[in-house]
């Protein structure tokens, strides 16, 4: 049906005469009376009828509109919520990110972006390394932010920063002191490690291999502040994101630059192995589709990352 038919009938139901519709609409009189003679046959019953100068409703009119309020009010709502939606300053971004990033980079990123555009709403999806690839497939996000490259052939990657992994070991350990070590130094230790199919976790077990050892698991868990809660119990060693709560300074560890001077209970080393880094990058489909406060958003990273603003980028 046409839509503007149903708000014209809606107006002469409350009481408007058709010349009145059509002055405030800009258009013709038999213009308006033709679009409700189409409505009429499109509904299958007669709407109005002429009662003098005015159209009244007639009792399928009067059935009808109650329903036709509702319907156009929903109408006007969703087209309200889709106005704000894609205006720039007052839209929605729709951000997805790698649970290992939300305790210092996606919090610093929306931080500074709210300061220039305070209105700006987000919808945010914390996901697990080995799932984000999904989350943007799945449509559910415009944006994502994680530590694994997509891959969809569609999907534009931007790599923002390089962070480091850091082997977390207990205050008090053997190698507390180091302020850098090599993996084969942590060889027989016992290893607190992600659960499969974790990225983290695969990538951990390829730098371990590649020193000459396999790790031997002594607790597998969820995510990287449980691990870091067990190295601080003395349970055992893990090698963590050094941009992780766990090296930031969370649950009493400290700054997370690998030195001895590291206040608590654990110890956040520099690991001297090649490979023991891993790429956070950005990822979204077509970027000229972009809603416009995804676009904001977008352009606000990546100007950061240009200009080394990005927090957790090795030097």
């Amino acid at each position: 049906m046409d839509v503007q038919a149903m708000r014209w009938f809606q107006q002469v139901a409350d009481g408007a005469t058709v010349t009145e519709v059509a002055d405030v609409e800009q258009v013709s009189q038999p213009g308006v009376s033709r679009a409700l003679a189409r409505l009429e046959r499109e509904v299958g019953a007669p709407l109005l009828r002429r009662s003098g100068r005015h159209l009244r409703m007639t009792h399928a009119g009067a059935v009808f509109k109650r329903h036709l309020d509702g319907v156009l009010h929903q109408l006007d709502d969703g087209l309200a919520a889709v106005d704000a939606a894609v205006q720039p300053d007052t839209g929605t971004v729709t951000l997805g990110f790698q649970t290992t990033l939300g305790s210092w980079l996606v919090p610093e990123l929306v931080r500074t972006f709210r300061r220039q555009h305070p209105r700006v709403r987000f919808e945010l999806t914390q996901t697990p390394d080995h799932l984000a690839d999904a989350l943007l497939d799945s449509g559910r996000v415009d944006l994502l932010i994680s530590t694994v490259p997509p891959s969809g052939l569609a999907v534009h990657h931007r790599v923002l920063l390089t962070e480091s992994l850091r082997l977390a070991v207990p205050a008090g350990h053997r190698l507390a002191e180091r302020e850098a070590v090599r993996l084969a130094d942590a060889a027989g230790e016992p290893f607190l490690l992600l659960r499969p199919p974790s990225t983290l976790r695969r990538q951990t077990e390829r730098l371990c291999q590649a020193a000459g050892f396999r790790p031997t698991p002594a607790f597998e868990g969820e995510d990287a502040p449980t691990l870091h809660g067990f190295v601080a119990a003395g349970l055992g060693v893990a090698l963590l994101p050094a941009g992780s709560p766990a090296a930031a300074g969370a649950a009493g560890g400290g700054a997370g630059d690998g030195s001895a001077a590291d206040a608590g209970p654990v110890r956040h080393l520099r690991v001297l192995d090649e490979g023991a880094t891993r790429d956070v990058g950005l990822s979204t489909f077509a970027e000229d589709a972009l809603p416009p406060a995804a676009r904001l958003f977008l352009d606000h990273v990546l100007s950061r990352a240009r200009t080394g603003a990005l927090p957790g980028a090795d030097a």
